[in-house]
């Protein structure tokens, strides 16, 4: 039977039985547990140091690129300069290349059918500035150049052009005269029909190109001129006008020839132009009278949605003994030509032309009509297709069906 006293006695057993279990370590066992503690404190803290040195480090690598890089950069940017560029920007970006080229086939009535790599052109451009640039227009025809080949390898521009003040610049060097509409802009995706027509060739004649100085600008908002002296045609003695171009290959320059055109593009749609040029010998003191020549051009452009037309009208008025008697004191020409686009990609044409380069004895001009397609791949990549009905002055016929493959970048 339990009494107090033993109750007592099994309570006081039972609350101290723990602290009997886990007795209180010695002084030796408790400084060894603190040494080990420091040792593991000591190997953190060297840890902590090296990763430290390791930050400090990369980072210090780090900067050290950054300024390397700056100095690369810096360094790359004042060679480019030094080649040629303007301000920050680099030669390359100042620099343009371009060009355009025609493919031809032509199937003739009288059986005779002919392949031509027509032309070739490559452009080269560069902007010295905001207000001062070089363009220039290297061309190589009919594929082959050479002594006794068809081709040639002709520099067609090479100008330098400056806006000397607000909307009027100065251009000077070797440039296309400011007449016509595809002496100036010819890239094939810009007209219809595989072959240029035939008045702006023949009388103009284009591609028609001089060397000397040239202004233009603009007079009022939609009206531009051009005012140029340049060198001039160096014509045979009763010869036709397209033979005389010296295109700038050591040419004759006893006799300067001037040119002058007006332009308005005032409305939408519109263009009017007239040209005037006049030189006072146009065979270079090869005649003995006077063989002074003054060229009339006008045309017109009308575009309305997919409806465009174009016509033009160009006259020779050349004096001289010689180009009398051979009619070709007079020469003169002039088309018409309406075009449709389909859609976008596909536009039909029609144009009747008629000129004479010997109209001063010969009343009857030669007559042609051109009619066919131009398919646009690309706005820049045409394919064409035209038949070609002509009949010359003296009434023979020489029919043709042509197809023709352009581009221009």
């Amino acid at each position: 039977m339990f009494t107090r006293s033993s109750l007592t006695l099994a309570i006081a057993a039972l609350v101290s039985a723990p602290f009997a279990v886990a007795e209180t370590p010695s002084i030796e066992a408790m400084w060894e547990l603190v040494q080990q503690q420091q040792a593991e404190i000591t190997a953190l803290k060297s840890q902590l140091k090296q990763t430290d040195k390791k930050i400090v480090v990369t980072t210090e690598l780090l900067a050290e690129t950054d300024i390397k890089v700056e100095a690369t950069a810096e360094i790359i940017e004042q060679g480019a300069q030094g080649i040629g560029s303007i301000g920050s920007a680099s030669w390359a970006e100042k620099t343009q290349l371009g060009g355009y080229g025609e493919h031809h086939f032509n199937h003739f009535e009288d059986g005779t059918d002919k392949i031509d790599a027509h032309r070739f052109v490559l452009y080269f451009g560069h902007q010295f500035s905001d207000d001062l640039r070089f363009f220039s227009e290297f061309e190589l025809e009919h594929s082959l150049a050479g002594e006794g080949k068809p081709g040639e390898v002709e520099l067609e521009q090479a100008y330098i052009e400056w806006d000397y003040t607000k909307n009027q610049s100065l251009v000077a060097g070797q440039f296309l005269i400011p007449i016509g509409l595809i002496n100036e802009t010819h890239e094939p995706e810009t007209f219809y029909g595989t072959e240029r027509n035939k008045i702006e060739k023949n009388i103009i004649p284009a591609t028609w190109w001089e060397t000397g100085v040239m202004f233009q600008g603009e007079i009022a908002p939609g009206l531009s001129y051009n005012a140029a002296m340049h060198s001039g045609l160096a014509a045979d003695d009763g010869g036709k006008i397209r033979g005389g171009r010296q295109k700038s290959a050591k040419a004759s320059a006893e006799d300067l020839a001037y040119t002058a055109r007006l332009k308005y593009t005032g409305i939408q749609g519109l263009e009017l132009a007239a040209s005037v040029h006049y030189q006072s010998d146009i065979t270079q003191g090869l005649a003995i009278d006077d063989t002074d020549g003054v060229l009339l051009e006008a045309h017109a452009v009308y575009n309305r949605g997919p409806l465009s037309v174009r016509a033009l009208w160009a006259e020779w008025d050349i004096e001289g003994e010689n180009f009398a008697l051979n009619g070709t004191d007079e020469q003169t020409g002039w088309y018409v030509e309406p075009s449709y686009k389909v859609t976008d990609d596909l536009g039909l044409f029609i144009r009747y032309s008629e000129y004479n380069n010997t109209a001063g004895i010969i009343s009857d001009d030669s007559k042609t009509w051109d009619y066919g397609l131009n398919y646009w791949l690309n706005p820049r990549v045409v394919v064409k297709a035209d038949y070609s009905n002509n009949v010359d002055k003296d009434g023979a016929d020489n029919d043709s069906f042509n197809l023709g493959l352009g581009w221009s970048f």
